[in-house]
């Protein structure tokens, strides 16, 4: 008679240990919270999936503690070129290594997802409050009431161990980031809206015997013949991606020889090159229609996929932990209520929205089999590509959420530039610790009485504000010539002109709460987060 042991006691519990789930345990874990994390597969995977960053995803890992040991182990994107068969170019996406962007990590980085994992599991395995359990398969939940001072409902959640043993969790929120056939999101009811787009496509991941320095680093070629993807894979790797065409018989196409086939005109054979791994994947576009039912949440793929043309898929997946950890963070400590996890599914949704879409046009613009289409595709992109290289776009916004109510400027990431610590060089975040910032540029300044670190921002807030800030674990900085922190290369002179403000509020996950200027900036500010926080306001960003 197989027994079930007592339910271990989490505040979270995390279903899925793949780098959005694991990003999230290790988030929370150094909050000081105690995360339960469940994974069905006995190892990790270890074949590379995603392979690209952008900016705002490095930086996410950077405060996470994991992207100066992982950019050592990439590449940084020259330009993605998009050409047509015949080599002509439809369109350069310029990716422009050396220029700075918002977040001070380039805007597009390629990197080996085993690599990630790896940095990832080792965080997290040096947090006491979190356990990762792997070979256990989640079947169920049921959801409870929790009576007491911490009052609410949890959730117990049943899983099948290793060798049939069954273990419970017992935990206050449970987040499901466990992949496109989310158990979690099946189990909350959570509908799913398909975007209407779906190929597919065979994905080659090859490591090349010699180096060989690709330029363009990544490639679209856009051949009604065959459309064809061939990007980095980071470091020493290339991943390939080949379109399944009508006639492509499906017990052949994915086979390794039907790999090497469509290699051998990119020089790569078994002679000089090996196959790490090949598989048929069907790329589509879904989107979760709620993210949240009660205390059961979904992140990741679990709340939406979309095809890997903009290379957004991860990057999004990322966003989501880094926006569901300090609201959870808030939640579980009671200084804001359940229902600011609303603004989790208000804010997220209208970004992966745009990313979805946006990887669907690039879709359409590779995806053309037939070669009068794929003539007229190549006359209407050819003024496009003369007119040169164009920037990647940004990350898209957020959408409405926890802003200051009728800043234009709230939902902007904050710049990370280096701010000269003590005559270093170091990134805003890393000198500041991340977390919620008050953040001053102007003249010097006195520290306030509360010894929060800082000049005009600690000394802007009244007793009762820097009493409830610094509980909040927020801090406060000012950019000075002959302070700790300066800036070093006038980036946020710029910056701050251009606000046309000096004090700005920046949240855990980097992005702009609001901004201020003049006397009492910084009190106005967390007096207008102590109201968002506790009413668990969502307010559209530049409105009231």
């Amino acid at each position: 008679m197989t027994t079930t042991p007592p339910p271990a006691e989490a505040d979270v519990a995390v279903v899925g240990a793949g780098p959005v789930g694991l990003l999230l345990a290790l988030l929370l874990g150094r909050r000081g919270w105690r995360v339960e994390v469940l994974e069905r597969q006995a190892a990790a995977y270890g074949r590379p999936r995603a392979v690209h960053l952008d900016h705002e995803a490095a930086r996410i890992l950077q405060n996470a503690g994991i992207m100066d040991d992982l950019a050592p182990q990439t590449e940084v994107m020259d330009s993605y070129l998009w050409r047509n068969a015949a080599g002509t170019a439809l369109l350069w996406l310029d990716g422009a290594p050396e220029a700075p962007t918002v977040s001070g990590w380039p805007a597009s980085t390629m990197f080996y997802q085993p690599d990630l994992e790896r940095l990832l599991a080792e965080a997290v395995s040096r947090e006491p409050g979190v356990r990762v359990r792997m070979g256990h398969d989640v079947r169920d939940v049921a959801i409870g009431p929790v009576s007491g001072p911490a009052r609410g409902e949890s959730v117990s959640v049943q899983a099948d161990g290793p060798g049939g043993a069954c273990a419970q969790v017992r935990a206050r929120w449970v987040i499901g980031s466990d992949g496109a056939d989310s158990r979690i999101r099946q189990l909350a009811g959570l509908d799913v809206t398909d975007h209407h787009y779906q190929a597919q496509w065979l994905i080659v991941d090859v490591r090349p015997a010699e180096p060989v320095r690709w330029s363009p680093l990544n490639i679209q070629v856009c051949d009604p013949a065959r459309p064809t993807t061939a990007v980095s894979g980071g470091v020493g790797r290339r991943r390939f991606e080949f379109m399944r065409l009508p006639g492509d018989a499906a017990d052949d196409f994915g086979s390794a020889a039907t790999a090497w086939r469509l290699l051998e005109p990119w020089d790569l054979t078994p002679a000089n090159a090996v196959l790490e791994r090949h598989a048929v994947y069907t790329f589509g576009a879904r989107l979760v229609d709620q993210w949240r039912r009660g205390p059961l949440l979904v992140a990741g793929d679990a709340a939406h996929q979309m095809p890997p043309f903009a290379g957004q898929g991860l990057c999004s997946g990322l966003r989501d932990a880094a926006s569901l950890a300090w609201k959870l963070d808030l939640v579980l400590a009671g200084r804001a209520p359940g229902t600011l996890l609303d603004s989790y599914a208000s804010e997220r949704r209208p970004q992966v929205r745009a990313a979805i879409d946006f990887s669907v046009e690039l879709g359409k613009i590779i995806c053309v089999l037939d070669p009068e289409a794929a003539a007229a595709r190549d006359r209407d992109f050819a003024p496009i590509a003369e007119a040169g290289p164009v920037p990647l776009p940004d990350p898209p916004p957020p959408g409405p959420g926890v802003w200051l109510p009728g800043d234009p400027r709230a939902g902007q990431l904050a710049l990370q530039a280096p701010v000269g610590l003590d005559g270093s060089r170091a990134r805003l975040d890393d000198a500041t610790g991340g977390g919620w910032v008050l953040l001053g540029h102007g003249a010097d300044g006195v520290e306030g009485s509360d010894g929060v670190d800082g000049a005009n921002p600690a000394g802007d807030l009244l007793a009762g504000a820097a009493r409830w800030w610094a509980a909040l674990g927020g801090r406060c900085f000012q950019l000075t010539p002959g302070g700790p922190l300066q800036d070093s290369t006038g980036a946020y002179g710029r910056w701050f002109g251009t606000l046309e403000r000096d004090t700005v509020l920046i949240r855990p996950d980097s992005y702009l709460f609001g901004t201020a200027a003049g006397p009492g900036a910084a009190a106005r500010l967390v007096d207008a987060l102590r109201s968002a926080l506790e009413g668990a306001a969502i307010t559209a960003i530049g409105q009231g």
